[in-house]
């Protein structure tokens, strides 16, 4: 009897320090979500940005968006050309194990655009003037400018700029 009161007791002061020090056996892993500044988050964009090869239009709603893309910037996003109205929202990018996740705009590296049962996710970022590096990420897209980001032989951007 003796000996089982020291084997609890023993259990006991092993289970107590196990759960003041924090051992990761016994609580969850945090999920692996995007990061997000401790700043307020920006207003939804709201307004028409220009850009050579067509325009994205928001109402501020963080919703919808008007596009009208020339036929070349419509083969790189897989969208149609012209003027369509579709939804949108920016994602962090993959992160394991969750994929891309939805997040405010200033810290984004994706923007999806959805047409009915068609949805896309472009790269969001600026290209080098050589085109052999990119940047994407905090501050790439502002209240003024959304760079589109894409590869073919080199990186590339097309930027849109608030009008």
């Amino acid at each position: 009897m003796k000996r089982l009161k020291s084997v609890l007791a023993a259990l006991l002061i092993v289970s107590a320090a196990l759960v003041f020090c924090g051992c990761s056996l016994f609580i969850a892993k945090p999920d692996n979500k995007p990061y997000e500044p401790d700043i307020p988050a920006p207003s939804p964009h709201d307004g028409l940005f220009v850009s050579e090869h067509g325009t994205l239009r928001f109402f501020g709603d963080g919703k919808r968006v008007v596009f009208d893309f020339d036929e070349e910037l419509a083969k790189l996003t897989g969208l149609p050309a012209g003027e369509q109205e579709g939804a949108y929202e920016f994602l962090s990018g993959d992160l394991p194990p969750h994929g891309s996740m939805p997040i405010r705009y200033d810290v984004a590296h994706e923007l999806r655009i959805s047409l009915g049962e068609t949805s896309v996710v472009i790269q969001l970022g600026i290209a080098s003037e050589d085109g052999k590096t990119a940047s994407s990420g905090v501050g790439t897209v502002t209240e003024e400018r959304i760079p589109l980001l894409f590869s073919a032989d080199k990186n590339f951007s097309v930027i849109f700029k608030k009008e």
